[in-house]
């Protein structure tokens, strides 16, 4: 058993942990953080490039968010873009491409018309593109053999702004980061954490192989974070639907991202496509939404561990219930479910693949085996309802659990901040405002 007490234990190395650590070490005079990760290295689960969709979100083309919304989210994926600004290997991590947001039919054309004119004057650079305009950026969203497709079909489109990171570097960059200032940073990986007590103003942190005491601890986990919380009694009002989203490739028929309007009815996010900033020459087109009972994709061990945040009760079956009871949700989960059918998947992706890029065969589309990671969505047991975007547990006595699907990653900066000013506040330090601000915030 170490005696050591650190000042802040962060649990979790993903691209939101290791933000954390970046911003105590370099803003804060915080000057001893153990980072614990259960993986041998950072950004192992879901930050990895191949479980999400590598997008930096900005709140410009996705269309399921209000401009309030948006607007927080712009200002958070700016924090990743000032940041990237002193990496020496930037173009590894962070990537422009053009992207749009295309609209197919009268109905999904007039609401991006009216959308552009609420979002234009705080998103500046954003176009609204006619046909004619969308084949000059991405001609294979609007051609077929040589003609414009028949539809109505308009965009919103930025054309020079950053747009791709891949997470897994950004994660790596604020490890090596952290580690070049005078802190003491210890890294702990391949060490899982069973539980955390607290005890005697201590967090004595239970692994598989010691203890690791610290004054504050951070848990951004994914859905063990709300494991880890209701084992000592916090977030019990709280149940986990882990949604799963898989990919699908194509040779390289798009330059850009190309996302597609949101129904309204469907809590799960719209098909698009991208460049793989990972897989050169193709374009991967997704997410699908799938509910899965683990806490990770691929990691059958995690069922256990879902069944013991899943806290099945009559409020958590209500939710289900009101899910499956819109046609929309309920057809959209079964087809969902019919996506991961070898053989019949890529025939049924077909569709949706074609609303982006209309001439797509069937010999074109391929499963990406292996890509695709866990989203977990909260439900809030106590007004029977899912729950959208982030979450995050504080009671206040010197422990944060973070819950952060997406757009999570693009805001790792932004919530690595509000944590930060928590923590430091917790332990009565103090933060370098203008260093910050003058860093991410210029």
């Amino acid at each position: 058993m170490s005696e050591q007490i650190h000042q802040v234990a962060i649990v979790g190395g993903g691209v939101c942990g290791t933000a954390l650590l970046y911003l105590l070490a370099e803003y804060s005079d915080v000057d001893d953080v153990v980072l614990i990760e259960k993986y041998d290295g950072v950004a192992k689960v879901n930050s990895h490039g191949r479980n999400n969709s590598q997008t930096l979100h900005c709140g410009d083309i996705e269309t399921n968010y209000t401009l309030e919304k948006a607007s927080k989210v712009k200002s958070a994926a700016e924090m990743i873009v000032n940041y990237t600004e002193k990496l020496e290997n930037r173009e590894q991590v962070i990537f422009k491409y053009p992207k749009m947001v295309i609209a197919v039919g009268e109905s999904e054309c007039q609401r991006l018309r009216e959308r552009f004119e609420l979002f234009k004057e705080r998103f500046s650079t954003m176009q609204l593109l006619e046909k004619e305009a969308i084949a000059e950026v991405e001609p294979n969203v609007v051609m077929i053999d040589g003609q414009l497709r028949p539809e109505p079909c308009i965009a919103l489109a930025v054309l020079d702004e950053y747009s791709a990171v891949d997470f897994n570097q950004l994660a790596e960059s604020f490890v090596t980061q952290s580690l070049q200032t005078d802190k003491a940073l210890t890294l702990s990986f391949n060490t899982h954490v069973e539980e955390i007590i607290h005890r005697d103003g201590i967090f004595h942190i239970n692994t598989d192989d010691r203890s690791i005491k610290a004054k504050a601890v951070v848990v951004s986990a994914g859905g063990h974070s709300l494991l880890l919380a209701q084992q000592m009694g916090h977030g019990l009002e709280f149940s986990c639907l882990p949604v799963a989203g898989s990919f699908y490739f194509t040779p390289k028929v798009l330059n850009g991202k190309v996302y597609t309007v949101q129904n309204d009815n469907l809590p799960f996010a719209a098909v698009h496509g991208d460049p793989d900033v990972l897989v050169e020459g193709k374009t991967r087109f997704g997410p699908t939404a799938l509910l899965l009972p683990l806490l990770e994709r691929y990691n059958i061990s995690t069922f256990f561990e879902f069944l013991r945040v899943l806290r099945l009760d009559t409020n958590v079956l209500k939710v289900f219930w009101d899910l499956f009871k819109v046609s929309d949700i309920r057809n959209y989960i079964l087809k969902n479910f019919l996506f991961e059918v070898p053989g019949l998947r890529c025939w049924l992706f077909l569709k949706d693949a074609k609303k982006i890029v209309p001439s797509l065969k069937l010999k074109d589309i391929e499963f990406a085996k292996g890509f695709g990671g866990v989203r977990p969505q909260l439900i809030d047991k106590k007004q029977s309802k899912l729950m959208m975007g982030e979450a995050k547990i504080n009671p206040g006595n010197g422990i944060i659990f973070n819950m952060t699907p997406s757009p999570g990653a693009s805001s790792c900066l932004a919530n690595a901040e509000l944590d930060m000013r928590l923590i430091v506040g917790y332990l009565g330090g103090k933060i370098d405002e203008q260093k910050l601000q003058q860093g991410l915030h210029k």
